[in-house]
């Protein structure tokens, strides 16, 4: 149910910032000519925000100073996005450093923003990159390596909601001479509280579902990295990953009324659904990196070889009981009890090679091989209590696939205004699933091979100093995550569930854009996106027989679901104030999408149900503002007044209403110390309602309060040799494999 709550908060809305500075002039003019550095600007495929020309990159966190870069924003403060794009994946130094959430979140916010020399954002990555759907990559370059010696950070939190939640982490970094190390230990607690009001029926049943859901979590991770130069031309790194989560006693408490049309009576009766579970996992992995430099222009070959082992244990147990009109429980009626366990083992290769000319052409390829074994031995088990009726679904899954992968690309610069790249990227998977005790032969011996080429092309002019116009096409494929294809069924009540797919087939994305800048300022942006066999999660609801009566029967069903197009138009700026005392940006952006899809199957077991039809036609807009208010000359203390807001928009589960929040902030800086208190969702505004009305007469409704009004209160030490830091990232080759275990 969990992931049902997070797929139907994440919006497809589209936040924009961009920023205006004045350019930073040198004080000494050499022969008439005045020496510039500008803080933003376009640069081939990527945009590039300067950090050492900001004042906000003093005192703070990665994590913060992302939000406050051009084109990035968050509206969690957890996970960052860019721009009209689904995901931001996180690379340093040019490697791929992707984690899950938690703790890629809990990662950027223990590392100190004084450690960054510029913000590379690629709205459109190249054919190299290895992304999925509509990703768009932030590349953190750190400043270099002065000095010997060790550094590190400390910090603790709290953030106090519903129910408190403290949180800490460290980091160090060490060098000597060749030998570089660092590592990060996070902890965290988050526990969640929900209220829902779930409603679904049609013209001769209805349900309606009510109340609260407590998600304990726990999280402790770290990481190590250890990289050794072996010389000046080749170097050798080991990195270990690890992160537990643990979601004990976790309990939905949702009070169930039911209606039903009998001839021409409607008659109500009531029950109370119970659910609590507890889950844990593991995810570990382990990297090993070799890289050569080839030539003295900066030419070099990278090497990549990387295991995953992910480990998930989860129950439930599901206890639905009589009632009465006050929600008074009496005997239990039913009970449904959950295993759904899963294991992944990944093993996975990349080879890298650039190759760079002395005029202005760069050519690189590579390719990638990953194998991955899935193992989910689940089991549900309903029973009847009153009958004394047990039905057992044990459910042995297993899924093997093997991905083969190959890149090339080419980049040439032209002229002072004229660059291009291009690339092409094939990709060739093998899936085969087998369910060896399962009552449907269709769920045995399950393969599917399929092959993409994926084409890649940027064009970028620069007109002059003051003008900049780029355009970009990308083509890319979505797979579905693991747990997506185990098929299994998580139940919120009994005719409310959750359902798996191990029918979907990878989905196909095809993208282009159009930006133009105006004096390393302004911003205007285009987009269009095409999704082939889009992957969502549709309601498809329908009314069964059940002991002589009319059921509404409800199953969110993981499946392939039709075409999408996307719009996306946006326009934005930066400007500061009274000596840059105030900074502020505002964003304004316009999402038209086209929806045609539509499903009246069950994948699974081939019931039919009436149509489940989205081919409409919806306008969506979003407006975000940041402001950082300097409140002393000697740059000590900060204010900031934050807000954003999405309005009515169309996404796969029916129309969302109109949510938005405000955050502000006091954060002071003392010496190598830093105070922050955030107060989050000032104006309790940001509840997630979706309604989807069907022409057939079904209608679907879902109300969920996150308790998102919060206080944040961070405490954060930096000691050490501020002039060091690690010798390099590097990128993991299970990354792509690791992402999806989400």
């Amino acid at each position: 149910m969990k992931r049902l709550i997070h797929l139907i908060i994440v919006l497809s809305g589209t936040i924009v910032t961009a920023q205006e500075k004045k350019d930073t002039v040198a004080t000494k003019k050499i022969n008439e000519i005045v020496l510039k550095k500008n803080k933003f600007q376009r640069k081939n495929d990527r945009f590039i925000y300067d950090v050492g020309a900001s004042p906000a990159a003093k005192g703070t966190t990665v994590f913060s100073l992302l939000k406050e870069t051009p084109l990035i924003s968050s509206m969690d403060d957890k996970t960052l996005r860019i721009a009209g794009k689904s995901n931001a994946v996180i690379y340093i130094n040019g490697k791929k450093n992707q984690m899950d959430a938690d703790a890629l979140a809990a990662f950027l916010k223990s590392m100190p923003s004084e450690s960054i020399q510029k913000i590379e954002i690629i709205t459109m990555p190249g054919s190299e990159f290895q992304v999925e759907s509509s990703d768009g990559v932030i590349n953190i370059i750190l400043k270099k390596i002065t000095e010997n010696g060790l550094n590190g950070s400390l910090r603790m939190s709290n953030n106090q909601g519903y129910y408190n939640n403290p949180g800490m982490g460290f980091s160090i970094n060490y060098r000597k001479n060749n030998l570089g190390i660092n590592s990060s230990f996070n902890s965290s607690e988050n526990t969640k509280r929900q209220y829902y009001i779930l409603e679904n029926g049609s013209n001769i049943a209805s349900n309606r579902s009510e109340g609260t859901v407590s998600i304990p979590n726990k999280d402790y991770g770290g990481y190590l990295n250890i990289d050794y130069a072996l010389n000046d031309k080749s170097s050798i790194a080991l990195s270990y990953n690890n992160w537990y989560n643990k979601n004990f006693t976790s309990v939905t408490n949702l009070f169930n009324t039911v209606n039903v049309l009998n001839d021409t009576v409607w008659k109500t009766s009531y029950n109370r659904s119970i659910n609590h579970e507890n889950a844990q996992s593991y995810n570990n992995s382990v990297n090993l990196n070799y890289e050569l430099k080839t030539d003295s222009i900066d030419s070099k070959l990278n090497l990549n070889a990387a295991y995953l082992n992910f480990r998930k244990k989860q129950n439930g147990l599901n206890t639905t009981s009589a009632s009465d009109s006050n929600g008074n429980m009496g005997e239990d009626i039913s009970q449904i009890i959950q295993e759904t366990p899963q294991i992944i083992n990944s093993f996975s290769v990349t080879v890298d090679y650039y190759k760079k000319f002395k005029n202005d052409f760069t050519l690189s390829f590579g390719g990638n091989y990953s194998y991955t074994k899935t193992d989910n031995d689940t089991e549900t088990s309903l029973y009847q209590l009153a009958t004394g009726v047990a039905v057992r679904n044990p459910n042995h899954f297993f899924y093997l696939e093997n991905i083969y992968g190959g890149y090339l690309t080419v980049e040439k610069k032209v002229n002072d205004k004229i660059s291009a790249k291009a690339g092409i990227r094939y990709e060739l998977t093998q899936n085969k699933g087998n369910s060896y005790n399962a009552q449907d032969d269709n769920l045995k011996n399950l393969t599917r091979n399929y092959h993409n080429i994926l084409p890649y092309l940027n064009l970028n002019y620069s007109i002059n100093k003051d003008h900049n116009l780029s355009y970009s096409f990308s083509g890319r494929m979505k797979r579905p995550s693991f747990w997506e294809v185990n098929p299994v069924r998580t139940y919120l009540t009994e005719t409310n569930y959750v359902q798996n797919n191990p029918f979907m087939k990878a989905s196909a994305v095809y993208s282009q854009e159009l930006n133009y800048m105006f004096k390393n300022s302004y911003f205007f942006i285009v987009g269009h996106k095409y999704y082939k066999d889009v992957i969502l999660q549709i309601p498809l609801q329908g009314i069964i027989e059940s002991n002589g009566s009319h059921v509404n029967v409800l199953r969110y069903i993981r499946t392939n679901f039709g075409n999408r197009q996307e719009f996306n138009f946006t326009i934005g700026f930066q400007k500061s104030f009274f000596k840059q005392y105030w900074n502020t940006n505002v964003s304004i952006g316009l999402q038209h999408n086209i929806n045609d899809g539509s499903i009246d199957t069950d994948p699974l077991t081939g019931e039919k149900f009436p149509a489940y039809i989205n081919s409409r036609k919806s306008n969506g807009i979003t407006i975000s503002t940041n402001n950082n208010i300097r409140l002393d000359q000697a740059k000590t203390w900060f204010a900031s007044i934050n807000y954003w807001y999405v309005g009515n928009y169309q996404i796969e589960l029916g129309q969302l209403r109109p949510l938005g929040s405000l955050e502000i902030g006091l954060k002071k800086i003392w010496n190598d110390w830093t105070f922050a208190a955030t107060v989050y969702d000032v104006l309790n505004t940001n509840r997630v309602i979706i309604n989807d009305p069907q022409q057939n007469g079904n209608y679907n409704y879902i109300n969920i309060y996150n308790y998102p009004r919060q206080l944040n209160i961070s405490i954060s030490y930096n000691f050490g040799n501020k002039k060091i830091e690690k010798i390099r990232d590097f990128n993991n080759a299970s990354d792509e494999i690791k992402n999806r275990t989400k």
